[in-house]
């Protein structure tokens, strides 16, 4: 536009010889020339306004889609946070009921041992008021009980587990073997077995730790640690690279044990390895992957 009028203007200066004779033709031309400069300054405040207008747009939807990603960053890190305290508490709520189920039994075992021990000054009396076998009085060497060099089963067992959390892995681990060897057949036999496998665990030593847990689901059945064998079992799979066999084992626990605690850690786990939880019929995995 700017270039328009400059031409304009060039023709008429051009032309004003030809007009140079006529006052009012002058005049004219004067008058002609102004409202050009009139238009011109009003198309150049106009573009000024409007220009003005577009900056103020620009700006605002620049300061939109800014607040609209720190908007999106801001739940993005919520979400992430939501997810590590998820993960947080189920572990947290595992372990409380990984503690309760060691509290539980510790009390069958003392329970048992109080029956025994009854059953024992039983057998005791009785042995007094009868006559001992061979002509032998009561309460001779030949009817005493044989004993076990081994502390009893109880206090070995809690000595281990004192041991073991407090971090003293190889004495715990010289403790939960000495149990086992001495009280094989103990309620409290598949405990030791699982705490020997969380050692390995510790260590790093996974494939040890899949053995150890092997004996937890094999010998020992119907303990209460095989959920969390299972679990840990899939968890060293893992480590050690064997995702599917991992990942099998972690729906084989989901779908043997769905309201455990171990369960929410398997699907958490399963979830952050982007596969589904989905299983087939329950039946226990390959002992030996």
């Amino acid at each position: 536009m700017k270039k328009l009028i400059f031409i304009a203007l060039f023709a008429l200066l051009l032309a004003l010889p030809a007009f140079a004779g006529t006052k009012e033709q002058l005049i004219q031309l004067q008058t002609t020339v102004q409202m050009l400069q009139d238009n011109m300054a009003r198309m150049q405040q106009s573009f000024d306004e409007r220009m003005g207008v577009m900056k103020d747009l620009i700006t605002q939807q620049t300061d939109n889609v800014n607040n609209m990603s720190r908007t999106v960053d801001n739940l993005q890190k919520t979400l992430q946070q939501q997810n590590n305290d998820s993960a947080g508490k189920v572990d947290q709520v595992s372990g409380q009921v990984q503690a309760l189920h060691d509290a539980v039994d510790e009390l069958k075992a003392k329970l048992a041992q109080v029956s025994k021990q009854l059953n024992d000054i039983q057998a005791a009396q009785q042995n007094i008021t009868a006559p001992a076998p061979g002509g032998g009085s009561p309460g001779s060497p030949g009817s005493a009980l044989p004993r076990n060099d081994a502390p009893p089963p109880d206090v070995l067992y809690n000595n281990a587990l004192g041991d073991f959390n407090a971090g003293k892995n190889d004495l715990a681990g010289q403790e939960f073997t000495q149990f086992l060897q001495a009280y094989g057949s103990h309620d409290l036999a598949g405990n030791a077995q699982f705490y020997l496998g969380e050692i390995d665990y510790r260590k790093g030593n996974f494939q040890g730790a899949i053995q150890d847990y092997n004996k937890v689901l094999d010998q020992y059945p119907g303990g209460n640690k095989g959920a969390a064998a299972q679990l840990k079992k899939g968890f060293a799979l893992l480590e050690l690279g064997q995702k599917d066999a991992g990942v099998t084992e972690l729906r084989s626990l989901i779908s043997r044990y769905p309201k455990s605690p171990e369960a929410i850690q398997a699907r958490d786990r399963l979830t952050k390895l982007g596969v589904t939880a989905t299983t087939g019929r329950s039946r226990p995995s390959p002992r030996h992957p």
